[in-house]
């Protein structure tokens, strides 16, 4: 059905009547610059007195002012009930964005990549298979933020993630302070209790914020909210130096065994991602979820169409306005032919 958002802008039709109606006009003479005695014989001449072109102008304003309006009013189409099927599950991806991601030690499609790229890259896939769920994002360093709040909108999950950039949030590593956050998320989000899961996907330990990751696991256990936790990094990395070859443990920093308590506090469970594929475990996991019961939900698709009207109200100005120029460059003209008729007539009658 079709409906106008902001019906009660239309109450500003007659305004440009009210105006007209109340206020007083201007003399057009009083400003002249010059008086021709002649200039009326002029006007007659190229129909500058005629009606017809002061309504035209009238009925195109007039037309312009409806089709603003109605623009400004947002008329939509509002379409047919499409229902939404629910799971019940409702995951908060929590992604560390601390200097660390930027370890070139995974390869994706032949080349190797830093680990927040590989990241996104199976998170994405992660994202669009969560068809019925609803999907968060928190990404933190120094600093925890909410990226996203519980949503169905999967895109717009995934295409916040694909910006995200490695130090957006600092540094360093607050994993306490992203649990906390999201616990408060899921809060204020009013999630019941039994429904609540989130995936820590990070790559070093806890090295900032004010709470303690295992004292904010204890939080989040007593809240229900299971925690998956997710260890980032390859064991070990070929790298060559001025004294050769040798293999270095990129992954030194990681705390593997504080996520895999956070993981058994919670009553999920701690993967080691080396590489892309040990990425896709997570999927099995949480497909074998017990969603929770829900009613159906759906919504009516809105399609905006202020940008017709508003559309043809630009076209109709601007073609009124290359009419008046066109008009007056007549006018003009005929301005010199009539001062040119005039001048022969007085060389030929004195």
């Amino acid at each position: 059905m079709w409906t106008l958002t902001w019906w009660w802008m239309l109450a500003a039709l007659p305004l440009p009547w009210l105006l007209r109606r109340f206020t007083r006009a201007e003399a057009l003479e009083r400003d002249a610059a010059l008086k021709v005695p002649f200039g009326a014989e002029f006007s007659d001449l190229v129909g500058l007195r005629s009606h017809a072109s002061a309504r035209w102008r009238l009925a195109a304003l007039t037309a312009i002012w409806v089709l603003a309006l109605l623009a400004a009013a947002r008329p939509q189409f509002i379409g047919e009930p499409i229902a939404l099927p629910t799971t019940g599950r409702d995951l908060l991806l929590i992604v560390d964005l601390s200097g660390s991601m930027e370890e070139q030690d995974f390869q994706l499609n032949g080349q190797w990549v830093d680990r927040l790229t590989a990241l996104k890259a199976v998170a994405g896939d992660f994202i669009a298979r969560r068809v019925g769920d609803r999907v968060g994002l928190i990404l933190f360093g120094r600093e925890a933020y909410l990226q996203t709040p519980l949503t169905f909108d999967r895109k717009t999950v995934k295409a916040l993630l694909d910006e995200a950039v490695i130090g957006l949030a600092g540094k360093e590593t607050a994993i306490g302070d992203a649990i906390g956050l999201a616990i408060r998320t899921l809060d204020d989000a009013g999630v019941e209790q039994g429904r609540r899961v989130a995936i820590l996907l990070t790559d070093g330990a806890n090295t900032a914020g004010a709470v303690d990751p295992l004292k904010a696991a204890e939080l989040a256990a007593q809240r229900n909210l299971v925690i998956y936790t997710v260890g980032i990094g390859a064991d070990a990395l070929t790298v060559r130096s001025l004294f050769g070859v040798r293999q270095i443990n990129p992954s030194a920093d990681l705390d593997e065994a504080a996520l895999t308590a956070i993981a058994d506090k919670t009553g999920g469970k701690y993967f080691r991602a080396r590489d892309t594929a040990e990425f896709l475990q997570i999927y099995s996991i949480l497909d074998k979820l017990e969603p929770a019961e829900s009613d159906e939900q759906g919504f009516r698709p809105i399609t905006e169409l202020f940008y017709w009207p508003l559309g043809a109200a630009v076209a109709l100005a601007l073609g009124a306005a290359l009419a008046a120029v066109a008009a007056a460059r007549w006018r003009t003209s005929g301005l010199a032919a009539g001062g040119e008729w005039r001048a022969t007539l007085k060389r030929e009658h004195g």
